[in-house]
């Protein structure tokens, strides 16, 4: 079963359901959540259920208690000091001790790549078909939930103007579906470095057979343990066997350390 999940607390997510019931053939159930209707559709074999949930979505590591997901779709605002029109896709969990926005401390959810990155060529696609004035882009992995079942967030933001745009809510939508039913995959990879907004590793995923998974900051490179780098790469649905590096975008005096955790994790590097 496939699960997205909106947040009534969240009016960019309840946008983009009401899109995915607009455009989809779900219907909705006898059964509830949290109060709320859920609805189905099957789809080659597979169930497809949107629920809805009172809390924030990033305060929903009890999630997994209820439903057994083979994935997770969160439909999700996204907010910054910017305001920048921005479409993005992310896997949730903490990178260091800190979980101050849901979660778990030092604890990442499995990254189901492929997934991310269908759902991010289907919102470029379709933000050029639209003629939407919206950056698409990858996230670095960042607050909560921290689960053990591969999830991931589709994003509209990054002000209350954007989360009303049903034109954005409907490409965030279509997004989202794409990734839930899309079978094709790619072999995956572990970004480090650069801005919490990669446009490098962005840019590598729309162009190149290839799928980033976690990726960390850079401002986060001399926070991350060998524990943690090592989960990114076991807590990934697909195999894991290089690290694309934003050489450029990590400070140099964290360099040397970071080389040495990925020569022991004995993975292949690429520099860009």
């Amino acid at each position: 079963m496939l699960l997205l999940v909106a947040s009534r607390r969240d009016v960019a997510a309840m946008n983009i359901a009401e899109k995915l019931l607009e455009h989809y053939d779900f219907q909705k159930t006898s059964e509830s959540f949290d109060s709320n209707p859920t609805y189905l559709m099957n789809l080659q074999n597979r169930e497809i259920k949107l629920i809805y949930t009172k809390k924030d979505s990033i305060y929903t590591q009890d999630l997994t208690e209820h439903f057994k997901p083979e994935l997770i779709i969160y439909l999700s605002r996204h907010s910054s000091a910017s305001g920048k029109p921005t479409l993005s896709v992310h896997t949730p969990g903490n990178l260091t001790e800190k979980a101050d926005y849901g979660g778990l401390p030092r604890k990442v959810s499995v990254s189901p790549a492929s997934a991310m990155k269908n759902a991010l060529k289907e919102m470029e696609r379709l933000r050029e078909e639209y003629g939407l004035a919206y950056e698409v882009c990858y996230e670095c992995t960042h607050h909560g939930p921290s689960l053990d079942v591969p999830t991931m967030f589709v994003e509209l933001g990054s002000s209350p103007k954007q989360w009303r745009d049903l034109k954005a809510a409907e490409v965030v939508a279509h997004a989202a579906f794409k990734a839930a039913v899309e079978r094709e995959t790619y072999p995956a990879v572990v970004g480090i470095g650069g801005p919490h907004y990669n446009e490098k590793f962005t840019r590598l995923a729309l162009r190149e057979d290839i799928a980033f998974g976690h990726m960390v900051p850079k401002y986060l490179v001399s926070k991350l343990s060998f524990e943690v780098l090592r989960q990114c790469v076991e807590r990934t649905v697909e195999k894991v066997e290089s690290v694309v590096l934003d050489w450029k975008g990590i400070r140099g005096e964290d360099k040397k350390r970071l080389v040495e955790m990925l020569d022991r994790l004995g993975l292949e590097v690429r520099r860009v």
